[in-house]
């Protein structure tokens, strides 16, 4: 029931998360996208600082089940807003092409089973044997080849019959411009490391730490609320400096944030808090610093007609990365909790564990790092010259 939920979930993001990029690209001019993804995301944002001191309050206090109700309310109201303030009469409402192709349902069914070998295959690396996770990850591999020979031959034939056909799932075209594919392997390495910090932190608070559920809530409120204020403002900076030099900032801070968790010591009880609250912030700040310049710095330079294909592709690379980035820190965490000896339980920590937990932290900094390097290739190329 639970996986069944999660697929109809997932399913809805799917659908919902590409749109708001398209509305701002489409909506309103170079110099206010940026102030535009600012306020978007300060309200994306906010309610995820809050959800996790709601969210623990609820399960001490009623159980794990209540924190689902919570959400219904919220839906059946974002249903009235969405008819009564994005209507397709409103910019960026309408269809960009309302007599499109269908739906490329080969390129589909490949992705997902793609999707799904290659993230069982991460699982299968730490709980399985060492042949099931080969043939899956290999599956994984060729079915990548057969998805990249399928799009290119949509393409082709999409282009020589226009009037004919379907379009491609993931237009590989986009990926001839610098800025776009630097901005999707941006987008994938960002999404290891938000997502698998998302699932690390709580982990690490309660069973690193033996802090309760509506405790953890918390103290992660206050770096929640630091990243809606922060977002909104790098919002407007947006607008004025370079893709590159935010996004950069944004990433080395993050990777700051998760290389000082191993100073924190379970010694010295006074300290753990004040430092956890810090390097939760410090991490939410480079969040701040990316999440409004990313997608508008990668499709910037593509052409309107593209921006919803761009907008599908940086989000479908971002959430893959989220789960591979969560596998990935789980079998990390696994396999160095059994190097030192020790268990993963909610039982009296240990310092064995601590340092396990230390060392899948530095995982995601290393992780952080090398998204950089991608980065600082999101800077726009320099004008060309013509010939006198």
């Amino acid at each position: 029931l639970v996986l069944a939920a999660r697929v109809a979930e997932g399913l809805a993001a799917g659908v919902v998360q590409p749109i708001p990029a398209i509305i701002i690209l489409r909506a309103f001019a170079p110099h206010e996208q940026g102030r535009a993804s600012g306020i978007f995301g300060m309200g994306v944002v906010l309610a995820p600082a809050l959800g996790p001191s709601i969210g623990g309050l609820l399960v001490d206090g009623f159980g794990w089940r209540s924190i689902f109700f919570m959400v219904v309310p919220f839906c059946i109201a974002s249903l009235w807003l969405a008819r009564r303030f994005v209507p397709t009469t409103s910019p960026g409402g309408g269809a960009a092409n309302p007599q499109g192709a269908g739906l490329d349902w080969r390129g589909l069914l490949i992705a997902a089973a793609g999707t799904l070998c290659l993230l069982n295959g991460l699982v299968e690396l730490q709980g399985g044997t060492a042949l099931s996770a080969a043939v899956l990850l290999g599956g994984a591999a060729l079915l990548l080849v057969a998805f990249v020979v399928l799009q290119r031959r949509t393409l082709k034939s999409r282009r020589r019959h226009p009037d004919q056909g379907v379009d491609p799932l993931m237009n590989l075209s986009l990926f001839k411009d610098r800025r776009f594919a630097m901005g999707s392997i941006v987008a994938f390495i960002y999404g290891i490391a938000l997502f698998g910090s998302t699932y690390l932190l709580p982990v690490y608070m309660q069973m690193g730490l033996g802090l309760s559920a509506s405790y953890v809530g918390t103290i992660l409120l206050p770096a929640g609320l630091v990243l809606a204020v922060t977002i909104a403002g790098v919002g407007r900076l947006a607008d004025r400096q370079p893709t590159h030099r935010l996004v950069s900032i944004g990433l080395v801070l993050l990777a700051a944030s998760f290389a000082l968790m191993v100073t924190i010591d379970l010694g010295r009880p006074a300290q753990i808090v004040p430092l956890l609250i810090t390097w939760a912030i410090l991490g939410r700040i480079g969040l701040g610093f990316i999440l409004p310049s990313l997608n508008i710095g990668a499709m910037r330079s593509l052409d309107r007609s593209h921006i919803p294909q761009g907008s599908s592709v940086i989000n479908f690379l971002r959430m893959l990365g989220g789960a591979a980035g969560v596998s990935l820190c789980g079998i990390v965490l696994e396999w160095r909790v059994a190097a030192h000896g020790a268990l993963l339980d909610t039982g009296t920590t240990s310092p064995a564990r601590m340092a396990a937990f230390g060392e899948t932290f530095l995982m995601l900094a290393a992780i952080c790092a090398l998204a950089v390097v991608a980065a600082l290739k999101l800077r726009s190329p320099p004008p060309s010259t013509g010939s006198k």
